[in-house]
């Protein structure tokens, strides 16, 4: 096994919004002398946060685009990626986790486990990634670490053991006891960068054994030396301990906690020497690829530097010298000059230059090798390609890209900002999957869609800044869609005689809904009574009719198609004809089958004051909210609802006057629920008007 690759670490930190990811990679830089001063998130000196380059990142004091950065720490060279918090950027967060090999959880000691931190250990669990939990913010007032690691264990379903714990809370945090070695660790000095080990204070003493006690049962089960040392009775080497712990975290059966204060400069040190302990290097992880030429078989890739190149683009950026493209190595080594395959294209491309990134800034390097990461310039490629060496036939596996739930029509003020506005658009859509953009057929006018109004509001806003585009923007709109009820057949006969030879083409079968798809075709044709050749042509013409309903005009999903008859006339048949047939035999059918129109549903979490309580739950309810539940943080209520995203725009604004601007909101899609019949009516009516006023 290589040793070097043995000592690096690629890591992301995800956790949900204001749990302080970007202060904690801050102070990483600062204590691994990447950088020589810490600025603050929402500093006053406005400067920002190293890894938030962006000036909208500056201004709203968020994360937008995950940022990467590496650092050395004991010998260890450590790639992080520090990702947004915002279910908006929820695509950055995926394609961080898809290429790291492990993660911090951070979480806020008063706010615990929230909705986003659900999210993002669902995106943790997708791709298998082990993690470590960074409870942050223990100098906060109503702060409780312990209560947090019970919500570990019961929202999260985590074997949480904590290996450490504070000295003091709140305001009286001082120190970490850490209870591997079982020893005292102070952070002194204005940045918390000179340490003293000191022994564990008396009054501490009892909760520091008993916390010990836990952590040894809970590592045991990994490590056979460690129960046999527990039944002897004998003295537990740290090694031997450590490496228990390791065993669980890299088999995701154990999380171990860590805490202090990213902000006061407690405890960070710690962290960084539990990523190194306990998450894993690119040689302890699996990572699969397809092999193309068998069928898309998952194959294992070697990760050795010796083999043939396999290396995945997971995020592109547009710098000042163009596309930036942040690629993963799996396997091989790419080297300045070599010439690679871009599989989903099949096109050679010659690799030019090579940068490791430090946020907005690059150093070149020569080359990359398996288990790093870097970045490419002027490589034509989008988000998710696979690179590989020429002749080997492997593509990673893709990402996990949720459907946009929001749409705005958009228009530019004048020509000038008509071409900055379609350069902005190429750009961001290769960018960023969840971002979509299309004209409409019937109006003319271009449509953005994405994951919230916050997610196109910053795209509109960066397209003003960075493409100096004057935009006007419409009103927004839900991406609603239709669906079935019931089964129902059809039997459709296209018949059509011009001059020459005509169309002829018979389709019978029946329409059903099915949960969990889209669309599913299924051919039970016996017979020949409709040609194999035509087969596919049904299905296509079936497939056209789903992107616009005959009803309301919304795509349509949830739905089975069954044939079993037709006929074909031996002259006038044509894959053409059979299109036709397959679009009528849909229009016949799919009023008789009950459709019904879906909306998408949002899972809202409002954090608030315990006053204003009954107000919020009011207006929840005027939004034809379901409230789920609600429970107390110290000061603080969490109420948690379902709502439609349609009853959500401007919520922001009507939230802040009720409560003083005290209260704060997070949302992410739900699951689709069908419209009842007096919202229904309204769609009706404002299509109808649509219609007839030709917009």
């Amino acid at each position: 096994m290589n040793n070097l690759k043995q000592n690096v670490r690629n890591i992301g930190i995800s956790a949900h919004i204001d749990s302080g990811k970007t202060t904690l990679t801050e102070r990483f830089l600062y204590l691994t002398k990447k950088i020589h001063r810490i600025h603050e998130v929402r500093g006053k000196d406005g400067v920002g946060a190293t890894m938030d380059s962006m000036e909208l990142e500056k201004e709203r004091g968020i994360t937008i685009a995950s940022a990467a950065t590496y650092c050395q720490w004991k010998n260890h060279e450590v790639n992080i990626i520090d990702t947004p918090g915002h279910v908006d950027f929820t695509i950055e967060v995926e394609r961080a986790l898809r290429v790291l090999d492990g993660a911090i959880l951070v979480l806020c000691s008063v706010g615990g486990v929230q909705s986003q931190s659900i999210t993002v250990d669902q995106q943790m669990k997708r791709y298998q990634v082990p993690c470590i939990a960074f409870i942050n913010k223990c100098d906060r007032s109503g702060a409780d670490p312990f209560r947090v690691i019970d919500q570990l264990r019961e929202k999260l379903n985590h074997n949480a053991v904590p290996i450490q714990i504070p000295i003091g809370l709140e305001a009286d945090l001082d120190g970490i006891i850490d209870l591997i070695s079982m020893k005292a660790v102070y952070f002194d000095g204005e940045f918390g960068d000179i340490i003293r080990i000191e022994e564990i204070p008396d009054s501490l003493m009892e909760t520091a054994l008993e916390k010990r006690e836990e952590l040894v049962d809970a590592a045991s089960i990994f490590s056979d030396e460690l129960t046999e040392a527990v039944i002897e009775e004998s003295e537990i080497p740290d090694k031997l301990l450590i490496q228990a712990i390791r065993q669980g975290t890299l088999q995701r059966e154990l999380t171990p906690v860590v805490m202090g204060s990213a902000y006061k400069n407690k405890g960070i040190q710690l962290v960084l020497d539990a990523a190194n302990e306990f998450l894993p290097s690119p040689m302890e992880v699996d990572n699969e690829g397809l092999n193309l030429d068998d069928n898309e078989e998952p194959i294992t890739l070697t990760g050795k530097k010796e083999d043939p190149l396999v290396a995945l683009a997971f995020k592109l950026e547009e710098g000042q010298f163009g596309q930036l493209t942040y690629i993963r190595v799996y396997q091989g080594e790419l080297n300045k000059g070599d010439t690679c395959v871009n599989v989903r294209t099949g096109k050679k491309i010659k690799i030019g230059r090579i940068v490791r990134m430090h946020s907005d800034q690059m150093e070149d390097v020569e080359k990359i090798e398996a288990g790093y990461i870097g970045a490419l310039f002027g490589v034509d490629c989008v988000s998710g390609d696979t690179f590989t060496a020429p002749g080997i036939s492997v593509s990673m596996t893709s990402m996990h890209v949720p459907d946009p739930v929001i749409s705005l029509s958009i228009k530019a003020k004048d020509n000038s900002s008509e071409t900055s506005m379609a350069k902005a658009l190429n750009r961001f859509t290769k960018e960023d999957p969840t971002f979509q953009t299309f004209v409409s057929n019937e109006t003319g006018e271009t449509i953005i869609s994405g994951m919230g109004e916050l997610h196109l509001e910053v795209y509109i806003e960066r397209m003003r800044r960075e493409y100096k585009a004057e935009i006007i923007t419409g009103e927004p709109s839900v991406a609603y869609r239709e669906t079935i009820t019931c089964n129902t057949p059809f039997d459709y006969t296209h018949k059509k005689q011009t001059g020459g030879a005509g169309q002829y083409g018979r389709i019978a079968g029946f329409m059903e809904p099915v949960a969990e798809e889209d669309f599913i075709f299924e051919n039970k044709i016996t017979g020949g009574s409709i040609p194999t050749q035509y087969i596919s042509s049904c299905e296509k013409g079936f497939v056209s009719c789903l992107a616009k309903g005959p009803w309301l005009k919304y795509p349509v999903t949830g739905v089975k198609i069954v044939i079993n008859d037709g006929a074909a006339h031996s002259v006038d048949s044509s894959e053409m004809a059979f299109q036709a047939a397959a679009r009528g035999a849909f229009q016949q059918a799919y009023f008789k089958a009950r459709p019904v129109l879906h909306e998408p549903i949002m899972k809202v979490v409002i954090e608030t004051p315990a006053e204003f309580q009954g107000n919020v739950m009011g207006s929840l309810n005027q939004r034809r909210g379901m409230i789920i539940g609600s429970h107390d943080v110290g000061q603080i209520t969490a109420i948690e609802s379902e709502v439609p995203l349609s009853e959500m725009f401007g919520y922001s604004t009507t939230l802040r006057s009720m409560t003083q601007g005290k209260a704060n909101f997070t949302m992410e899609f739900s699951s689709y629920k069908q419209v009842p019949k007096s919202v229904l009516e309204a769609i009706e009516k404002k299509n109808e008007k649509k219609t007839r006023t030709g917009t």
